[in-house]
């Protein structure tokens, strides 16, 4: 028998509604259709992906400051995937994570960092097939908004199949949420859901 679920997801901060939605997914009865209310975008964006990887068919409509978000259709039991991924690298390849936490790279000097940091982010495709996740947070979200300065080797890099992330609190925090041009806004779930099954993490910032 279809079941229907009702949560309440606003006031809650990354990842808690995420948690709250994988909570009732992993009940003893499995919904069969949910709504839950948010309160912010990076939330509608994280809620939306997680029941979009679950089989749920999403939608989402603005209900003055918050957002109401519907979900029909889902697959009980599915089970829970890293996110959307890469075309799985050849047998034997390590996968590698690389975390930006900032705009600037070292300590010193923080123009000297930040072309460090540049060219850096330019020239990881050097890493080839290796480079499996590019994740930005705290600071390090600023480089995927409108007058990044790596803006555009970052959207070749998702365009050829890098999965990019950025945080959704982050992206929150420094009011750049409607600004961001790269990458899915991610939650703390998704990231340390990556570095549990990356072989080396890379930590920049």
């Amino acid at each position: 028998m279809a079941t229907q679920k009702n949560l309440d997801a606003r006031g809650l901060t990354c990842p808690s509604p995420v948690l709250l939605v994988k909570d009732a997914l992993e009940a003893e009865t499995v919904p069969q259709s949910l709504s839950v209310q948010v309160d912010n975008e990076a939330a509608r964006e994280n809620v939306t992906r997680f029941l979009q990887s679950r089989g749920f068919t999403v939608n989402s409509t603005a209900d003055g400051d918050d957002w109401v978000i519907t979900a029909t259709g889902g697959a009980a039991g599915a089970p829970a995937p890293e996110a959307v991924p890469r075309p799985a690298p050849a047998a034997g390849t390590r996968k590698i994570m690389v975390v930006v936490a900032a705009t600037a790279m070292g300590r010193g000097d923080d123009v000297l960092g930040e072309k460090l940091l540049i060219s850096y982010l330019k020239t990881l495709e050097e890493m080839g097939p290796e480079l499996w996740r590019l994740v930005f947070i705290n600071g390090g979200v600023k480089l995927t908004v409108t007058g990044s300065p790596v803006l555009e080797e970052l959207q070749a890099y998702e365009r050829n199949g890098l999965l990019i992330l950025a945080c959704g609190t982050c992206l929150e925090h420094f009011k750049l949420t409607a600004d961001k041009q790269v990458g899915q806004t991610t939650n703390m779930l998704d990231i340390v859901t990556a570095m549990q099954l990356a072989d080396s993490v890379i930590t920049l910032g």
